[in-house]
């Protein structure tokens, strides 16, 4: 998370003296501080509210997982640590092992394969490793069209989202504060603003008064993707009760559809990796009207009876619009 940084402070005690050459040197090069998720080493305005401690918990565990992969970047040497993580937790941690193995793809030329062969191995986890590829991306701040052209034609918009993310993660004062557009191409822009809504729910706490306060902030024109994005991090990362939930379908106005949507997204990756959260069915519930299970199904089927797209409008975005329109009229 942050840089890495070359002699980067390790967590814990020093690597045992069994740890090989090539482990050492990628604990040397790739680890990160351990104070890197603290909200006040980030400066947000968060610190201090109640969702604070469950947030910062949920980007140790990203940090978790990305340091397995650092220390053993096989699937078999990493996966069985992250099956020991709570199942609320763990797609977190999928993401982050795959920020680390796409981190290593991109460092070292002679090997590219290392992320491909994660997402062979952990197919259910698709949308979380995708998304922590894009962190890998924003981290080098590499040629993002390129690696588009190699990525999957659909789940790549997932890794523009982890794209946006990490920048508004990082680089809250610079993406949120003074609203910076980023430096993309037509579609990507809006990949990245769902990403870049993902992050307003951990840079505000989970405050709903102080999030919508925020997204307001923005043209109008990039409003409802932050919207999907706050609804994706409202409904799996957690941190609010019923009244919050109430709270946040009021403030989304005219964007509940696009707001539901980003529910929508967050129940089919749990439903996807069969690690379901109390949280995320209340979210699906109280937003959508709908099971975890039955909105997880129906919005996974829809996207595979999609056909089509283009580069304005990539199959990924009719599948988001289909959605939206499924929820208008129940959720005004």
């Amino acid at each position: 998370m942050s840089d890495v940084r070359v002699g980067a402070d390790l967590p814990g005690a020093a690597a045992p003296a069994s740890a090989s050459p090539a482990r050492l040197v990628r604990r040397l090069f790739f680890r990160l501080r351990p104070d890197e998720t603290s909200f006040v080493r980030r400066g947000f305005p968060s610190v201090g509210r109640p969702a604070q401690a469950r947030l910062e918990r949920i980007a140790s565990t990203f940090v978790e997982g990305y340091h397995a992969a650092v220390d053993a970047p096989e699937p078999d040497g990493f996966i069985p640590r992250l099956e020991q993580i709570p199942g609320e937790f763990r797609g977190f941690a999928y993401e982050g092992a795959a920020m680390a193995l796409g981190l290593l793809d991109l460092l070292t030329p002679w090997n590219r394969s290392r992320f491909s062969r994660y997402l062979e191995r952990a197919p259910h986890h698709d949308y979380m490793l995708h998304v922590g590829l894009g962190w890998a991306w924003a981290r080098l701040r590499s040629n993002v069209q390129k690696h588009l052209d190699r990525s999957h034609p659909d789940l790549r918009w997932l890794a523009l989202d982890g794209y946006g993310f990490h920048d508004g993660f990082f680089h809250w004062e610079r993406t949120l504060d003074r609203r910076e557009p980023p430096r993309l191409r037509g579609y990507e822009a809006r990949a990245f603003d769902q990403g870049l809504g993902r992050s307003l729910w951990f840079v505000e706490g989970a405050d709903v008064r102080h999030v919508a306060a925020r997204v307001g902030t923005f043209d109008p024109a990039r409003q409802p993707d932050l919207w999907a994005g706050v609804g994706l991090a409202c409904a799996y990362a957690g941190g609010v009760d019923d009244a919050g939930l109430q709270a946040i379908r009021e403030a989304a106005g005219a964007f509940r559809p696009q707001l539901a949507q980003g529910v929508s997204f967050a129940v089919v990756a749990r439903y996807k990796a069969q690690n379901p959260a109390e949280h995320t069915t209340r979210a699906a519930e109280f937003l959508c009207r709908r099971s975890f299970e039955d909105l997880g199904k129906s919005s996974t089927e829809l996207f595979d009876r999609i056909t089509g797209g283009d580069g304005a409008q990539p199959r990924y975005e009719l599948w988001r619009q289909a959605i939206q329109r499924q929820f208008p009229a129940e959720v005004a």
